[in-house]
């Protein structure tokens, strides 16, 4: 959430605005009475669709669907308040695996914003789509929300602040490891390094070993061998 706030990391503001000119235009066309939204988080840039969908009177559901449940414990609070007359049901789960899982009720809009379609790898983003088209009924809507392919300068300083936030989302990772599956990642063995890949045009997030190193990771029964300079790809978001 503070990466989408810095002030190099354009996406956040450049999908505010686009959804502020075309809300309403979105109510209108969809004529969804049911808005889903996946990886909702606290439903921050959602409440300009709301705010649409409600002003037009047809809004009877929003459903924030993300994988922590004490995210979307404090956005539905938040929205119940802020939209006494639509019903929140918020559905806690990973959307590349439980969209199943999405109530049925009402004709409904699927939003998937913030360029999170980006982090899939191509045969995830198919198999996302398979998915979403077995969910969605004939009339349905899926909001899709890209990042396009712009100055690579601009797209590395998105991912590379000065203040260090993306640095520390990339290496909380090995914290992660370490904790739920006994490794011993040292943290500071490792250099944050946002690569562009033309090929695939995508940035991508990556930690190279300082020093030659050896991990074990308990849990796995697994040694982790790396040379110094040797790269772990922690994330990609790709630019369409």
């Amino acid at each position: 959430d503070t990466i989408t706030r810095l002030p190099d990391y354009y996406p956040t503001e450049a999908e505010r605005t686009l959804l502020a000119a075309h809300a309403v235009d979105i109510a209108r066309i969809t004529a969804a009475t049911t808005v889903v939204e996946l990886g909702s988080g606290t439903s921050d840039k959602t409440r300009t669709l709301l705010d649409a969908f409600t002003g037009t009177g047809q809004l009877d559901v929003f459903v924030p669907f993300d994988v922590s449940e004490a995210t979307l414990r404090e956005a539905a609070q938040m929205l119940t308040a802020r939209y006494p007359g639509v019903a929140v049901d918020a559905v806690a789960g990973d959307f590349t695996r439980h969209l199943g899982h999405l109530p049925p009720a009402g004709q409904r809009m699927v939003a998937f914003l913030g360029g999170t379609i980006g982090n899939f790898y191509p045969e995830e983003r198919s198999a996302f789509f398979d998915a979403m088209a077995d969910t969605l009924r004939a009339g349905e809507w899926l909001l899709l929300g890209i990042d396009l392919y712009k100055d690579v300068d601009r797209i590395i300083a998105a991912y590379h602040d000065d203040t260090g936030v993306s640095e520390a989302f990339n290496k909380n990772v090995l914290a992660v490891i370490n904790r739920e599956l006994g490794a011993d990642f040292d943290a500071d063995a490792f250099t944050y390094v946002p690569f562009w890949n033309p090929t695939h045009t995508r940035i991508e997030m990556r930690l190279s070993s300082n020093h030659a190193q050896s991990i074990r990771i308990a849990e796995l029964e697994m040694e982790v061998e790396l040379a110094a300079g040797e790269e772990i790809r922690v994330e990609i978001s790709t630019k369409f």
